[in-house]
């Protein structure tokens, strides 16, 4: 039996950018960067001669996300929201209209503007992060 969700892991394209966004523009905390041991790695994911940098950091409230940056091994594909697995991360914020409009301002590709959920519960917006996953953001009314 499960105790918890430890944490989600992310496959990103540039690590940099990535943290910026998660960072910078979300507000996740306590950045540990780690050069992981490609033997365990390989090990563990069925890889050969991988290279693995991560960056776990947490959001306000200790959940976790694990950027996994496996340099020039990346391959980029862009998903579409409606496929199988895992579909988006959902973060609660405070004031969504100011969120939306400081990362539209910083170049965040944004699906559509807020709007209030038919029963009037939230104001929901759906963006991408820079390595193409999608992020909604969800002001509780």
């Amino acid at each position: 039996m499960i105790k918890n969700i430890r944490h989600t892991g992310i496959v990103v394209n540039n690590l940099t950018e990535s943290r910026y966004f998660y960072e910078t523009l979300l507000g996740f905390k306590d950045p540990n960067l780690v050069l992981e041991d490609s033997s365990f790695i390989d090990k563990i994911l069925g890889l050969n001669k991988s290279t693995l940098t991560t960056l776990k950091m947490k959001s306000p409230d200790g959940q976790m996300i694990e950027l996994l940056d496996f340099g020039s091994s990346n391959i980029k594909t862009k998903r579409e929201i409606i496929e199988s697995g895992p579909t988006h991360l959902a973060f609660t914020v405070d004031n969504i209209d100011e969120l939306y409009t400081v990362l539209k301002k910083r170049g965040v590709d944004f699906i559509s503007a807020p709007e209030v959920s038919p029963d009037g519960y939230a104001k929901v917006s759906f963006c991408r992060a820079p390595e193409g996953t999608y992020i909604e953001l969800v002001e509780l009314l």
